[in-house]
């Protein structure tokens, strides 16, 4: 997962750097950090945690099938 969180970063530090929202140095940090790509990929694991939680409840109050 985390080549891919890497590139995904990549695009959105090169998208706010076009933008002028970031700066290009900012940017050079957040793409190539370890540590930064290693927070974003326990938040990636637990947004998909939470929505798959979030689904099963919805799923068990709307009487679907789990």
């Amino acid at each position: 997962m985390t080549p891919y969180l890497r590139i995904l970063l990549r695009y959105a530090a090169g998208f706010l750097v076009a933008r002028g929202i970031l700066g290009q140095d900012l940017a050079d940090v957040l793409a190539g950090d370890p540590e930064i790509m290693a927070m974003l990929e326990i938040g990636a694991g637990v947004a998909i945690a939470a929505a798959v939680e979030g689904w099963y409840r919805l799923a068990k109050r709307m009487g679907w099938t789990t």
